[in-house]
């Protein structure tokens, strides 16, 4: 038996005001300077986190990041594409070649960026104002990301783990 249009859209609709701002959601976000907040809504997206209110996931991810004034993320990576889509603010995103060149470009609202798999990526919040960025990941439980930091790629699963190490 089939579900009902109703069911269906029950189980498939993820309102704002039902996510909670995960500050604690990835290993770097307890770093000055990566400190961000995630709002997921569909599938647990890179932070690897279970979490009932979310949306399954079939083919991709869907997060909402808050990042205050001067914050972002460290250096990383994923097996699969992220995209970073501005809703407000200002973030400079970058990538890195095998090489290690960097390049970086300065997004405002509705600005976007696709960063291919296995290229070092990530952002910074460069305006006054918190930004808020659209997180897509193109799986619908992709790996964990890979931290260009040795350090923090040690404490990224002591972190999953919750212990206090991190």
């Amino acid at each position: 038996m089939s579900d009902t249009a109703q069911e269906l859209l029950s189980r498939r609709l993820a309102r704002f005001v039902d996510r909670r701002a995960d500050w604690n959601a990835f290993a770097d976000a307890r770093h000055k300077g990566y400190k961000r907040a995630q709002h997921r809504y569909i599938g647990t997206g890179a932070s690897g986190k279970p979490d009932a209110s979310v949306v399954p996931a079939e083919h991709f991810t869907l997060s909402v990041m808050f990042v205050p004034p001067g914050q972002g993320n460290a250096a990383h990576t994923h097996e699969v594409e992220e995209v970073f889509f501005v809703l407000s603010g200002k973030v400079s995103v970058f990538v890195e070649d095998e090489a290690g060149n960097r390049a970086e470009a300065t997004l405002g609202p509705w600005d976007c960026v696709s960063c291919p798999a296995g290229v070092v990526h990530g952002f910074q919040n460069v305006g006054l104002e918190p930004a808020y960025l659209q997180v897509m990941l193109g799986k619908a439980q992709p790996a964990l990301m890979s931290y260009k930091d040795p350090e923090l790629q040690k404490r990224r699963d002591a972190h999953l783990l919750g212990t206090k190490s991190c």
